[in-house]
């Protein structure tokens, strides 16, 4: 049996290759028992596909090793100088987040290459090191000549230590992004290796979902858990934008509501929009991922009077234990939850499962003695995730009123007209297995590898085309079977800062003028990275899974209570159905 398993932070849930759907709550304290509970009840698994917040949870929650950095003398600080721009420009009180590793935990190295990576000193002599549990190592121009890493890693390995190696982490230019995402594969592995080693013994063979949303063996996962912090996530945007694709939406917004985060990703042309990196928990992470927006607001976020008299809503969150009062399992402080109950478009009779049936009265008691309104707390709970939409769409020249959105989450379907409300899009469509459709997208997920490397001579085309192919090939070895391989370039026009992602130099200008709304004519174009990616595809599509019981629609306002989701159809919306087993909502 072939299953894929998404483990948020308040459920876990299970999709199986014949159509089960299985939802558990979490057990943050030890993620493997939620994904065995899972996986027990669906029998046994030959081959798990997984979707993890392990390595997010152990970076937000500061739960990782104690970590050395080694570097190139006299860039010992650049974790601290970082770069000019601040996380809040007005904000006289905003800092930059603690780095991973301590002044005392950093050591400089001599020896030195150039630009191009050509040698100008040699390798000195390694400094002692103390006990840590881990190391990472990044020298400067590493990405382009990686002889002087790999012989300190060599040395640091031949002493015990555990060594995440920046031109095998992140072999790209720019060194401060380099040095944090290394530094962070180094702060993650021990946690997560550990994690995902266990899981051997829930099936006999275990894939592991990346942010750039292709599935990795478990042992490469388990050393780049780096390329997991936005695991979960990615599985239900590839599910969302085939559903989207099949109802005949190419271009869409996705929008995933769980119990404690919202994802939002934009999708054009059937495809989701990628990034070559994405800051999480304040740092940079270099490499390749799909651009999902993440704010803190869910179902389980949690409602209360601020110090200065305002209803706030999250991003702290009553996430699976105690979870919300409703749940009747300790909780004390309203959620996004209780009072959708509150209200109404959560049915009393519900039961989530694992919960059973939720207690309205409590919910309603416990905004009372909180001194929230339950509409109040919707509408700031909407009002938050309306603006993470306008960030993936208005804030880059998109306008949503062309797009559809595509709601699931235990939680989208019952906010998703009110979004698409506030923001002028036409419909809103809730996929079949809505609530579990992150596990569905990683089951249906591909093999994938993806790889960077610097192009040496940034003015110079000349030899580029044997370069990327060379690239391809290397990630079509890295990849089982016949698999398809693409090639894309990082260009920019001499002089800039910033990057453009195409698949061919000659498309540059074309997605510049649409990015920046205008060209430089006759302006130097440099390629400073090629990019290829190799994937094949999951035996079993997202649209293979058997249909879900029929849906029935009605004009609204109109509670349709699923097995894993409900869907709230307010008055001035009708619901209907869609191709591949989905509700398209729209208004009357």
């Amino acid at each position: 049996m072939l299953v894929g398993v998404d483990t948020g932070g308040t459920f876990t849930d299970l999709v199986t290759a014949d159509g089960l759907g299985v939802k558990v709550p979490s057990t943050p304290h030890d993620p493997a028992r939620a994904v065995a509970d899972a996986v027990g009840r669906a029998g046994p698994v030959a081959r798990l596909h997984h979707g993890t917040t392990v390595a997010t949870n152990a970076l937000l929650e500061r739960r990782g090793a104690t970590v050395a950095l080694v570097t190139t003398e006299g860039h010992e600080d650049v974790l601290e100088i970082a770069r000019q721009d601040r996380p809040s420009l007005y904000d006289n009180f905003a800092d930059r987040p603690e780095p991973l590793v301590p002044r005392h935990l950093r050591f400089g190295v001599a020896g030195r290459l150039d630009g191009s990576g050509h040698e100008l000193v040699p390798l000195g002599r390694l400094p002692a090191l103390p006990a840590v549990d881990a190391v990472a190592v990044c020298l400067l121009h590493a990405d382009l000549n990686d002889a002087h890493e790999r012989g300190v890693a060599a040395a640091l390995r031949a002493q015990g230590f555990d060594v995440s190696v920046s031109s095998a982490v992140s072999p790209e230019f720019r060194e401060y992004e380099r040095a944090v995402t290394t530094t962070l594969n180094a702060y993650l592995r021990p946690v997560c290796r550990d994690y995902l080693h266990r899981l051997a013994a829930v099936a006999d063979e275990v894939l592991v979902m990346s942010s750039a949303g292709g599935l990795l063996p478990v042992d490469r996962a388990a050393e780049l858990p780096v390329g997991l912090l936005l695991s979960g996530p990615a599985g239900g945007v590839l599910a969302a934008a085939a559903i989207a694709a099949a109802n005949g939406v190419p271009d869409c917004v996705t929008f995933d509501m769980g119990g404690t985060s919202t994802d939002v990703c934009l999708v054009r042309g059937g495809v989701p929009e990628p990034a070559p990196g994405r800051t999480v928990a304040g740092f940079p992470v270099r490499l390749p991922s799909l651009d999902v927006h993440t704010i803190g607001a869910g179902g389980g976020s949690l409602a209360r009077i601020d110090a200065g008299g305002a209803l706030a809503v999250g991003p702290q969150s009553a996430g699976a234990v105690p979870g919300p009062v409703c749940y009747g399992r300790g909780g004390t402080q309203p959620t996004v939850t209780d009072a959708d109950l509150a209200l109404g478009r959560i049915a009393a009779d519900a039961a989530f499962p694992g919960v059973g049936v939720l207690d309205r009265p409590a919910a309603v008691a416990a905004c009372a003695r909180a001194g929230v309104e339950a509409a109040g707390v919707v509408a700031v709970a909407d009002a938050l995730m309306t603006a993470a939409i306008r960030q993936v769409t208005v804030e880059r020249g998109i306008d949503p009123r062309a797009l559809a959105l595509v709601a699931f989450g235990g939680a989208g379907p019952l906010h998703a007209c009110a979004l698409a409300d506030a923001l002028g899009m036409p419909a809103v469509i809730v996929p079949p297995r809505a609530g579990v459709l992150s596990a569905a997208g990683i089951l249906a997920a591909p093999t994938a590898r993806e790889l960077v490397r610097s192009w040496a001579t940034p003015p110079s085309l000349v030899g580029l085309d044997s370069f990327a192919a060379a690239l391809a090939r290397d990630a079509s070895r890295l990849v089982s079977g016949a698999a398809e391989t693409e090639v894309a370039f990082d260009c920019r026009y001499a002089g800039q800062s910033h990057e453009l992602t195409v698949p061919r130099v000659d498309a540059f200008e074309d997605e510049h003028r649409r990015v920046n709304g205008h060209v430089r004519e006759g302006h130097a174009i440099e390629v400073v990275a090629v990019r290829a990616r190799a994937s094949l595809a999951s035996p079993v599509g997202v649209l293979d899974l058997p249909p879900v019981a029929d849906r029935r629609g009605g004009v609204g306002p109109l509670v349709i209570a699923e097995a894993d989701c409900t869907v709230w159809v307010p008055s001035g919306w009708t619901a209907s159905r869609g191709a591949a087993g989905a509700l398209l909502l729209r208004r009357t």
